[in-house]
């Protein structure tokens, strides 16, 4: 990458704008989460829902304004997204840790992308489904030579990924990209980010292994998104005690990334 392109990515980063809407696009990822974890925890206690990011945004249609509030969510997200892309090119050094910073940074952005994919798919009239989108690809790669072997390093990999997730919170490595204030607000950044993590973190690992379990099966069925993971979970031994755990640990990650709005080194 050129200079030049370093030093124009650098500038816009920087430009007040850009900045606001970033911050804005983390007050986005709270109110997503927050109806996520409010959803999954009425899940736990007996009710019914659409536990995946798609039936959030399909939730919120339903209110008044909500296709206002679905294509704001979406256009936020995605400022966010292009931030963190523009962190990413414009990350300085080339040693270990530059390329952490550079790998972290695009990471964030592409599930920030991700994420504002589905609320602006919504708001164009589509109503995806996670589980069916899930069984559907698997079913398609285990039918192929080497399929199963795709289908079990992608729930690997987010099996892992949920764990690295979880390890932030243990870790409290967030305080990389948040400023921790003194005083009671220092206190509740801590904290949220800990449980937040940490119940982010399970969410992810129980799709990847619900997709581990599909390719040591061979059975496409077996994988699925978030709902069936809940579902899943739900039929073992305390199943409904720990999709509450997850439910609110999305709802604490929620409030952290309501802090993170003005805490959120940029």
């Amino acid at each position: 990458m050129t200079d030049a392109v370093k030093d124009a990515a650098k500038s816009v980063r920087r430009s007040p704008i850009a900045r606001m809407l970033a911050r804005g696009g983390y007050a986005a990822n709270g109110v997503v989460h927050l109806l996520f974890g409010v959803v999954v925890i009425v899940i736990s206690l007996g009710g019914r829902g659409e536990s995946d990011q798609a039936g959030v945004f399909k939730s919120i249609l339903a209110a008044p304004l909500g296709l206002a509030l679905v294509w704001l969510l979406g256009l936020l997200l995605a400022a966010l997204g292009l931030f963190q892309a523009l962190r990413a090119f414009a990350a300085k050094g080339s040693d270990g840790a530059a390329w952490g910073r550079r790998m972290s940074a695009a990471g964030q952005s592409v599930v920030y992308l991700a994420l504002s994919a589905i609320a602006l798919t919504v708001a164009l009239g589509a109503r995806p489904d996670g589980d069916r989108s899930a069984q559907a690809v698997a079913r398609d790669l285990l039918g192929t030579p080497g399929g199963v072997f795709v289908v079990a390093a992608a729930g690997l990999g987010l099996a892992i990924g949920g764990l690295v997730f979880a390890s932030i919170g243990v870790r409290r490595s967030f305080d990389k990209q948040v400023r921790i204030p003194r005083g009671r607000m220092g206190v509740a950044v801590t904290v949220t980010g800990i449980v937040g993590y940490l119940g982010k973190g399970m969410s992810v690992a129980i799709v990847g292994v619900l997709l581990t379990v599909a390719a040591v099966k061979q059975e496409a069925a077996a994988a699925g998104g978030f709902d069936a993971a809940i579902a899943a979970l739900l039929e073992q031994m305390f199943g409904p005690f720990l999709v509450f755990l997850i439910g609110f640990g999305l709802v604490v990650y929620a409030a952290f990334s309501f802090l993170r709005t003005r805490y959120a080194k940029l």
